[in-house]
């Protein structure tokens, strides 16, 4: 039998040293070195281990089909924004977050909602008894769930248990610091642990195709705890950030092979657990992100319009960009138009600036803008009403002039179809949502004048 050969190895990033010493050199913390048997990081005698001959493996070229990696969607749609769609297959991710912050939580929720859906959702605790699972779940309203609860550390029996009857579609691992394998000699939550277990938990996954997430503990600075390797090794790292006193929680990518980091998830903390909080995208081309904000608030404020849940995506076509303020009140147009499914007239144009307080008021060169745009081929205009004195009489236009914005709202909404928004709610009328507009809102006229 080989002589055990001692190390001391930093708890922190996983550095090796001969003797013991109260500050590590690589990572500058103190009090980090335990003491770890290292040379029992295999069973196999030096003997055979010296004889043994590798396998052939084919080697493949860089051409030929390749697929997207399938996806197993969680149900939280937060959750499969971060993760790029969904879990894939045989994959390993990494969560870590502050103690009490929820990462339990979540993936009791997460492997709830995939177990009621059908699919083998496994869920392995090495800091809870079962029972604690059980009440957690039962305050979570999840407690008819099929998921399979177990509480245990060791890997060996863990990946044995897994590995009989269908392959589960996620398994969760809480937390890898406290799993063990009888393959070192170290003890559990130690840089070798750690390492080990997490090795043969994702030769695990990649073997049977089955999504794992392993929960990590976080260091007082928010780091991972346990070695660096460990963050290489997993597919996808992701951290559950957020204030303790504060029930808003975020869920944000730091590494993902199979999806984008650039995407965060928002949650707010409840007594019956996280509940998603979407966060709308608000993409401009050509305009003031500013302005489309501003726009959007008086809508919400005035008009009774709701965009505050829906993505606005604003384009102006052509590659120009207007600075002026007189696109306000078609930029208003043409996203209450959107939300109630009512095309706006392809001969009409709208121009005017929009106060705080949703009144519509005149921009400069009224005369002009009406003249270039009977010229460019348009039938009608909608213009402030306080604008009506400066029309001169061969305007050329139908003209409809508005004094306030819930008007020109109370006038698209009028004409609008109802259709599904991306929550399936049915909107686009009074009946299939709320009142866009006030009660005494008034629509748009359209008036010939006469020259």
């Amino acid at each position: 039998m080989a002589k055990s050969a001692l190390s001391f190895v930093c708890q922190n990033c996983g550095a090796a040293y001969n003797r013991w010493q109260g500050k590590c050199e690589s990572c500058g913390e103190w009090n980090t070195l335990v003491e770890e048997d290292v040379t029992g990081a295999t069973t196999m005698p030096v003997s055979i281990r010296s004889k043994r001959k590798g396998r052939l493996f084919a080697l493949e070229s860089l051409t030929g089909k390749s697929h997207e990696a399938p996806r197993l969607p969680s149900g939280m749609a937060e959750l499969d924004r971060v993760t790029g769609g969904g879990f894939v297959r045989g994959s390993v991710l990494l969560v870590g977050g502050d103690p009490g912050i929820g990462k339990s939580t979540l993936l009791t929720q997460a492997t709830s909602l995939l177990a009621r859906a059908g699919h083998r959702a496994v869920y392995i605790s090495g800091e809870e008894a079962v029972a604690q699972v059980r009440l957690r779940a039962e305050r979570l309203g999840l407690a008819d769930a099929p998921v399979q609860l177990a509480a245990e550390t060791s890997v060996e029996d863990i990946v044995s248990t897994l590995s009989e009857g269908a392959v589960p579609r996620l398994i969760v691992i809480d937390s890898i610091q406290t799993m063990w394998t009888d393959t070192v000699e170290s003890a559990p939550g130690t840089v070798t642990q750690v390492r080990a277990s997490a090795q043969a938990l994702i030769r695990f996954a990649k073997k049977t195709g089955a999504a794992i997430i392993l929960v990590g503990h976080v260091t007082k600075d928010g780091q991972i705890a346990g070695p660096r390797v460990v963050e290489h090794m997993v597919d996808a790292v992701l951290s559950f950030e957020g204030e303790g006193s504060q029930q808003f929680r975020i869920l944000r990518a730091v590494k993902n092979r199979f999806g984008p980091t650039d995407e965060i998830g928002v949650f707010e903390m409840t007594g019956l657990g996280l509940r998603e909080i979407g966060t709308p995208r608000r993409a401009v081309v050509g305009w003031d992100p500013s302005r489309l904000s501003m726009v959007l608030a008086v809508l919400e404020a005035h008009c009774g319009v709701k965009l505050s849940g829906h993505d606005v995506y604003l384009n102006v076509a052509g590659g120009l960009r207007i600075q002026e303020p007189a696109a306000d009140l078609a930029a208003a147009a043409a996203l209450v138009s959107s939300l109630v499914n009512a095309p706006l007239p392809t001969d009409a144009v709208y121009f005017g600036e929009i106060s705080l307080s949703g009144a519509v008021r005149p921009v400069a060169q009224t005369s002009a803008r009406l003249k270039e745009a009977a010229k460019l081929g348009f039938g009608r205009a909608v213009l402030p009403e306080s604008a009506r004195g400066e029309v001169g009489g061969d305007a050329g236009l139908s003209l409809a002039t508005v004094a306030g914005l819930t008007s020109l709202v109370a006038d698209i909404a009028a004409r609008g179809t109802p259709r599904a928004n991306r929550d399936g709610n049915r909107v686009g009328n009074r009946e299939a949502r709320d009142p866009p507009v006030e009660k005494n809102a008034t629509p748009a006229r359209f008036r010939r004048q006469e020259g």
